[in-house]
């Protein structure tokens, strides 16, 4: 398997009566799935597309995204996808730059669709899914009019790339990640995508247009299925869960914080869901324990980013512990070790390679490493150095080979000299029973040059005071750590797979300063 068109041929083969995909009323079998992706790949053709074409997607989760996956890749064309939270203007400018000839759009989008036409400067073709759409041509009707039979792959190499992914779009331009077929299948197989689980159920609430896509494709590529929800409601997530028995299930944790609030979560019977794993964010270890006292189960985490595809490392639940032995309760606390085929260095900023527990930027190794950053040479040079990805990431390894984070290189606070971790001291915070949610950043300080602020969120019905709360992190870590001040708020920005904004909550602070956020 070379190409990521191939998933869903050699399924079809093998297992062409199991389902791959479900999605509301919609249940397709490989055979189904497999000639609806072959007829939605010749009809690209027929509108006249080709190889080395791009084509943008705006859609909620549906099977339908994964059909465009699967197609494009099969005709060796290129998959945009778009992040439907931005603005107009952000779209514009990502649609434009990624050089997209197509746009897929869905009926949630038809309305902002047609307010950016006229800004939209490549795109010949809109392709408008579920409802029909005035000057757009309906996606079952490109279905209608291809053949089911399989296409002549036109990808001349498995290092094309078949995604081409934009992050970092928080502050600055977004930047195009390009993502060869290679790359996405390396990743997969270091997780484990050479089993097979024929039947096997995974649910997959994680939008389509983020890295984590990855859920989805590990169990397409280990002959599962793939039960998708819409968005990130938790009761429709626990009706799922209920009733479609998935074995996997992968969350960001404020989805599983809205979990534990709903009635009766702790009388749910979760015994046949086998894994439950973080994405997006860490976890803190009060939020996790509450996790595993409910769910029954430890937690695997991992550690990655869309220019790894994003696999980088991987802690499975009896890796650690949360209470007890002191060697398991530090693990608790890293990102595993490298997955198989993956290298990690811990790195100065000259490059040479840190001593065991030496903090460093994280530097990755392996064909998962992106192909580069698309129509930015500048900044694929300073990110891949001989191979190598540095990923803006600070932590340390241990003599054991895990590895911990502390934080980004550009969310670190320098208060007085000191280098102050924002992840350390909001996990510090977490562990006061008023706190919900907490973002840590540098403000501008006369005297310090940086100060540390909180910027905190209680819980319904809880109440803590500023000096409660500084008083309390004092306890946890050294006193330079902690808060200098905090502000309360009701809820904080947070991107599309539930990691608070720090950089959109340290923004404000910066405004009238000359120094602005980075």
């Amino acid at each position: 398997m070379n190409y990521l068109g191939d998933i869903p041929i050699e399924n079809a083969k093998k297992f062409p009566d199991h389902e791959s995909v479900i999605f509301e009323e919609t249940r397709l079998n490989w055979k189904q799935f497999n000639e609806r992706i072959n007829r939605l790949a010749a009809g690209l053709y027929k509108l006249g597309f080709k190889p080395g074409d791009h084509i943008a997607v705006l859609l909620e989760n549906c099977h339908q995204y994964m059909e465009i996956y699967y197609a494009l890749a099969k005709n060796g064309m290129v998959t945009v996808p778009l992040n439907y939270r931005l603005s107009e203007k952000e779209l514009d400018y990502i649609i434009n730059h990624s050089e997209a000839k197509c746009l897929i759009t869905g009926e949630r989008f038809i309305e902002k669709t047609l307010s950016m036409k006229p800004n939209l400067k490549n795109i010949g073709k809109y392709v408008s899914v579920e409802v029909d759409a005035e000057g757009m041509t309906p996606y079952e009707k490109i279905i209608e009019s291809g053949d089911s039979d399989e296409p002549d792959y036109k990808a001349g190499s498995e290092n094309d790339m078949t995604v081409l992914m934009y992050t970092g779009g928080t502050t600055g331009l977004p930047k195009g990640v390009m993502l060869s077929h290679r790359n996405l299948l390396a990743a997969l197989k270091a997780i484990g995508g050479t089993g097979s689980l024929p039947g096997a159920r995974t649910l997959l609430s994680l939008p389509l247009f983020h890295i984590a896509n990855w859920q989805a494709f590990l169990f397409h590529m280990m002959n599962g299925c793939v039960i998708i929800n819409r968005g990130a409601n938790p009761e429709d997530i626990l009706k799922l869960i209920m009733e479609e028995k998935p074995i996997m299930i992968n969350l960001v944790p404020t989805v599983y914080q809205y979990l534990l609030q709903l009635p009766d979560i702790e009388k749910m019977d979760f015994s046949h869901v086998l894994h439950f794993s973080v994405a997006g964010a860490p976890m803190p270890p009060e939020h996790m324990k509450k996790c595993q006292k409910i769910f029954k189960m430890k937690f695997g985490k991992a550690y990655g980013l869309t220019e790894a595809a994003p696999t980088v490392s991987n802690l499975s639940g009896h890796e650690y512990a949360l209470e007890g032995d002191p060697q398991l309760v530090k693990r608790s606390k890293s990102v595993g070790k490298p997955f198989q085929g993956i290298k990690v260095a811990i790195r100065r900023e000259n490059g040479s390679e840190c001593e065991a527990e030496e903090m460093g930027e994280i530097t990755v190794l392996g064909d998962n490493v992106m192909l580069g950053y698309w129509r930015d040479p500048e900044k694929t040079a300073q990110t891949l150095r001989d191979g190598w990805l540095w990923t803006g990431d600070i932590g340390h390894m241990d003599e054991d080979g895990y590895i911990y984070l502390a934080d980004r290189k550009n969310d670190m606070i320098i208060s007085g000299g000191e280098n102050v971790y924002p992840n350390e001291v909001e996990n510090a915070l977490y562990q006061h029973p008023s706190v919900l949610e907490v973002a840590v950043v540098g403000v501008p300080d006369e005297k310090w040059g940086e100060a540390v602020r909180a910027v905190v969120v209680l819980k319904p019905g809880q109440k803590a005071t500023e000096e409660e709360l500084i008083a309390f992190c004092k306890t946890q870590i050294a006193g330079y750590k902690s808060p200098k001040s905090i502000d309360f708020v009701d809820d904080l920005p947070k991107t599309t797979v539930g990691k608070i904004r720090r950089s959109e909550v340290k923004e404000k602070y910066w405004e009238s300063q000359q120094k602005k956020v980075e």
